[in-house]
């Protein structure tokens, strides 16, 4: 009995460790998700999240059923850097449920021009994001994600 019950806390350790190591690799490719963010006009960045993501992988913002898929995506990381460039979007929390990733992240940027029609006139924003990544077979499938563009124009705005 002794065997068998050593044999099965090996057999948890050894279990423990490959769940941890996994992990940790769904972390790091989450973590591509904001270094883009951060780096939009990055070559580098943009290769490291086309291949920490699936070529269906979808950006789900709301319910409207019109989700934004990769290419758009990567698109509008090239709109940003252009609008943004000093656009810092910092990880908070990071936490894993089976295959889903949980961030909360602070997105901080001044606008050169008008963002959502709102001229910050030099001003920026500091807000909260909240997103949740599904991944499959180590890469993320879909982004579910929330931001507070509100809050943002309302700095924008001086209020």
């Amino acid at each position: 009995m002794n065997t068998f019950k050593t044999t099965l806390a090996a057999a948890s350790l050894g279990l423990a460790s490959i769940a941890t190591s996994a992990a940790a690799d769904d972390m790091a490719t989450v973590q591509t998700f904001y270094d883009l963010l951060s780096n939009p006009g990055s070559e580098t960045h943009v290769a490291a999240f086309l291949d920490a993501t699936t070529e269906d992988w979808e950006s789900i913002g709301n319910y409207s059923g019109t989700n934004e898929l990769r290419d758009e995506f990567v698109g509008q990381m090239g709109f940003f850097d252009q609008l943004m460039p000093d656009l810092e979007w910092s990880v908070q929390a990071m936490h894993q449920d089976g295959n889903f990733v949980t961030v909360r992240s602070r997105a901080t940027g001044t606008p050169v021009g008008p963002l959502f029609g709102v001229d910050g006139e030099g001003r920026g924003f500091d807000i909260l994001t909240i997103d949740i990544h599904e991944l499959e077979d180590g890469k993320v499938i879909r982004t579910y994600h929330v931001e507070d563009w509100a809050g943002a124009l309302q700095q924008l705005a001086g209020n």
